[in-house]
């Protein structure tokens, strides 16, 4: 079971993350590399244009620094301080507080400057903002920083030069004065094409890498659709795939939307696919399911779902109103469906679930944010087994009944494995008859569950749910075991020990050293092999042939008797009695029950025991019920009747005491009617 879960709980993650799957992530992160790329180019065009702004206040610079020198070395006899005048028309010379010692020109010098650094990062200078329309300054940074508004204001302008006024202040006499002098950074039409021209080019730029990445978004967005349609898709009819179902229905029945819809997910198991192959060819299988597949998505309503979900299985999601409507929709697309080929006679069977909405309290409709569609769609499967004993066209709505059918097989399997270290498994038998003799020559083993929690459980009940499961394998090994120790013990105590045969599950079959594994079972109690009879149903005979030959040649060897369980039941009897080396065949019981088959039924079972007598093999009449059929058999020369006439299947103490009776029971006087006897007991022993 934890097992199951935990592989369960493995696929919801990955729907979840089939689910979460779309292109957005593709689209996200050619964003952020446009975003990245613009704030680059933004970034370098900003750095080349500080570098023209750098490299032109470094010439000025050098031009103020000379006058400063010449400043510096002037007197009043050799005439620089005029040649200073007239070539730096404003500037003003400070002591190292910043008290004005001389001036030239206009003072619009902000006393408070800035320390910026040039581009190779080693030399530095000090600027003052022009306090008239200064729109340089030096930043924290150590950047020269612009007032865009101002710079904008100039731009706009029909002018030939765009001028920048900036002090630039140069130390003398070891920093005791210094020399400010107001430059003009001067922007002119080369370095307005300039920027023009890098303008351009980051335009160029950024537009190429738009295109490259919007080209790559289309792409992918293409191939992720192209990736999720073949992922989606169904290889045989090329329409939706079980995964996409699975996705979107999961999705439309959790939707907010539909939170207040009923909903119908329905199996439909195209019943004789198989034989259309095998009389045709797969590729026209494969055509003729791209046909229905084609035919169910036209009959579907908007909003409703199909697809192909099994070999010859579709699954369909449609709005439910109620259980009529959904039966004449059903009824219809059955119709079309076995009508989607004339020259054939088609065969669907349907079962639906119903997802009904979910409340609170308080009658307040929800979300399914719990629901489970693969547990829905088993409901639906389960529906469809419920029509799948019979060979025509049927549909089933998943009821409470089988919702308890259910929880009996996951009650069943819960339990088996302590039930059977528990034994609550015991075992009954029932006696076989000679019908002319009346002496007890035999016994088959049968087992019942005798649960301390459930009560007495009857075979129908947990067989046919071993026999899917493979538990059955365990409970032959425990039949053998117990039945071979009762056989030993009623030896030890000297009864009368007849051979009783043990029904082995042709699951069991596959296993290759199955004699040796019955031999050392019943060896280990001490049983001798005569006193077992090895009994297999008609239906194994229909799997590994060879495999069986060699099984039941080995049982023999080892003293085993082997019998064929259920003769007639199937339609390869004669085929398989041809080939098997068997000791006894048992006539099924359908022979014996309900109405009389009349002439006809009885020249089938005489002619079935004289097959049996000229193979060497002894026969076995199982239900026998009455005294006109242990009569008819008699005169026939069956050897064995096992039915109810005599005895119904016992518990071992019971079936100790028939084993040790002495004479046998003699046959009831015939019927008188109106009063029916009694069917006659074998005598007990006290």
């Amino acid at each position: 079971m934890g097992n199951r879960r935990n592989k369960r709980l493995q696929r919801e993650k990955i729907y979840k993350k089939i689910r979460n799957i779309s292109s957005w992530g593709t689209v996200v992160i050619c964003l952020f590399l446009f975003a990245f790329f613009t704030v680059l180019v933004i970034f370098l065009s900003g750095c080349i244009a500080q570098y023209i702004g750098e490299t032109k206040i470094g010439e000025s610079y050098m031009d103020i620094a000379h006058y400063a020198g010449l400043y510096e070395v002037a007197d009043d006899t050799n005439g620089l301080r005029d040649f200073v005048d007239k070539h730096v028309k404003d500037y003003v010379v400070t002591d190292k507080d910043g008290n004005v010692i001389y001036t030239n020109g206009t003072n619009t010098c902000n006393p408070k400057g800035g320390i910026i650094a040039l581009e190779n990062g080693t030399q530095f200078m000090t600027i003052h903002q022009d306090t008239e329309n200064g729109f340089l300054y030096a930043g924290e940074d150590k950047n020269i920083k612009f007032r865009e508004q101002e710079f904008i204001k100039l731009i706009g302008k029909d002018v030939k030069d765009i001028k920048f006024p900036v002090w630039i202040s140069v130390d003398m006499n070891g920093g005791e004065n210094h020399f400010i002098g107001r430059i003009e950074f001067v922007f002119n039409n080369k370095d307005l094409i300039l920027v023009m021209e890098l303008f351009l080019g980051v335009v160029i730029e950024l537009f190429i890498i738009s295109i490259i990445l919007i080209i790559f978004i289309v792409r992918s967005v293409i191939n992720y659709r192209r990736v999720v349609r073949l992922y989606y898709s169904d290889v045989i009819t090329g329409g939706h795939n079980w995964t996409w179902f699975l996705r979107y229905a999961d999705d439309r029945i959790k939707s907010f939307r539909f939170r207040k819809n009923s909903f119908a997910l329905v199996n439909i198991s195209f019943v004789n696919y198989r034989n259309y192959c095998l009389c045709h060819s797969m590729s026209e299988g494969e055509e003729l399911l791209t046909k229905i597949d084609k035919t169910i998505s036209r009959m579907i309503r908007g909003y409703e779902l199909s697809c192909h979900a099994t070999t010859a299985g579709f699954a369909l999601l449609l709005f439910y109103e109620n259980d009529e409507l959904l039966t004449q929709r059903l009824t219809q697309l059955t119709r079309t469906l076995e009508a989607i080929d004339n020259d054939h006679a088609f065969v669907f069977q349907m079962g639906a679930d119903v997802i009904s909405p979910v409340t609170n309290s308080a009658g307040k409709v929800l979300r399914r944010k719990d629901f489970n569609i693969e547990k829905a769609f088993n409901n639906a499967c389960s529906a469809t087994d419920e029509v799948s004993d019979t060979d025509a066209s049927g549909i089933k709505i998943f009821d409470s009944k089988l919702l308890e059918d259910q929880r009996w097989v996951d009650t069943v399997q819960a339990n088996q494995k302590r039930a059977l270290a528990n034994e609550e498994f015991v075992i009954y038998y029932q006696p076989k008859y000679n019908p002319n003799s009346l002496q007890l020559n035999g016994g088959e083993a049968l087992i019942r569950w005798n649960s301390p929690e459930y009560g007495f459980i009857a075979p129908g009940r947990f067989i046919p749910i071993f026999e899917k499961n493979g538990f059955i394998t365990e409970i032959d090994h425990y039949m053998i075991s117990h039945v071979a120790a009762d056989q030993k013990m009623w030896l030890d105590m000297g009864l009368k020990v007849v051979p009783v045969s043990v029904n082995v599950s042709r699951a069991h079959f596959a296993e290759k050293d199955l004699a040796v594994q019955i031999r050392d079972m019943v060896d280990r109690t001490g049983c001798p092999h005569n006193l077992l009879e090895i009994e297999l149903t008609e239906s194994a005979f229909f799997d590994d042939k060879n495999a069986m030959i060699e099984t039941i040649k080995a049982l023999k060897s080892f003293g085993f008797m082997v019998s064929m369980d259920d003769f007639g039941a199937g339609y390869s009897s004669l085929n398989s009695l041809k080939d098997m080396p068997l000791d006894v065949l048992k006539l099924d019981a359908d022979f014996f029950r309900g109405e009389k088959g009349g002439d006809r039924a009885d020249i089938v079972v005489s002619e079935a025991i004289k097959l049996a007598k000229n193979l060497n093999m002894m026969t076995v009449a199982e239900g026998v019920e009455d005294q006109e059929q242990v009569e008819f058999l008699a005169r026939q020369g069956c050897d064995m009747i096992q039915g109810y006439y005599f005895a119904r299947p016992m518990p071992k103490n019971e079936y100790a005491v028939r084993i040790g009776a002495a004479p046998a029971p003699q046959p009831p006087a015939a019927p008188q009617p109106p009063v029916q006897p009694a069917p006659p007991q074998p005598p007990q022993n006290a």
